[in-house]
């Protein structure tokens, strides 16, 4: 009977589950704390909470073991070195999992897993008032600069020439309605935007056929 034999399958095949935790504690390892789902997180933690034991064993057997697990010398090196002798006075629950709410794509619940007794570092942040003024003023600074060189690049930058393009629409062909752009060079009408213009043209070169001249109404852009 298969008692107690219940495995979280993370909807992969035995070997890429095992591979999946393989890396997922090798990042722990190397990263102190790593985000991902929390179906993810719940079945990394015991795996990673046994290789903490193997660590705190210390022995030849105990690394070899490990390393068939994780299959990386050099997280097994910093288990060994690093993590396991900060949890030598705890007896279990070396990690923590903190949840994170759900993630806008597919809605999936998100985690954090961290170790419990991992050095945690902290950012000294100026608080004295001379500092924020120092930052503030610098912002200030950097804003005049970039506004200034926009205006100088703007002063530079010649003015563009409009494209001759005329949007067609509501074009009658065979009872139904087509749109086309086609680009004309009338230097003697006006370009403006928006003006409305009329004429006619012939467009040659349709994949099947040549339609014929037809009269249309459109406006420059």
């Amino acid at each position: 009977m298969r008692h107690q034999k219940k495995t979280v399958r993370l909807g992969r095949k035995a070997e890429h589950r095992k591979a999946l935790l393989a890396n997922q504690i090798c990042n722990l390892i190397e990263h102190q704390r790593i985000k991902t789902t929390l179906a993810k997180a719940k079945a990394v933690r015991p795996l990673a909470e046994k290789m903490v034991t193997l660590g705190k064993n210390g022995s030849i057997h105990a690394r070899r073991t490990a390393f068939s697990t994780l299959r990386h010398k050099d997280a097994v090196k910093k288990l060994f070195d690093e993590i396991a002798p900060r949890s030598t006075e705890r007896n279990g629950g070396y990690t923590r999992i903190v949840r994170l709410g759900q993630r806008k794509s597919d809605s999936a619940s998100m985690a954090l897993i961290e170790w419990v007794d991992a050095a945690v570092v902290v950012e000294e942040k100026p608080a004295t008032k001379e500092g924020k003024e120092a930052r503030r003023a610098e912002g200030e600074r950097k804003g005049i600069t970039c506004r200034r060189r926009a205006k100088e690049k703007a002063a530079l930058v010649r003015p563009k020439i409009r494209r001759r393009e005329i949007i067609f629409s509501s074009l009658q062909r065979s009872g139904t309605n087509r749109h086309f752009i086609f680009p004309l060079a009338i230097s003697s009408q006006a370009t403006v935007a928006g003006e409305p213009w009329f004429g006619r043209v012939t467009q040659p070169g349709f994949k099947n056929h040549t339609p014929p001249r037809f009269s249309f109404r459109g406006t420059w852009v």
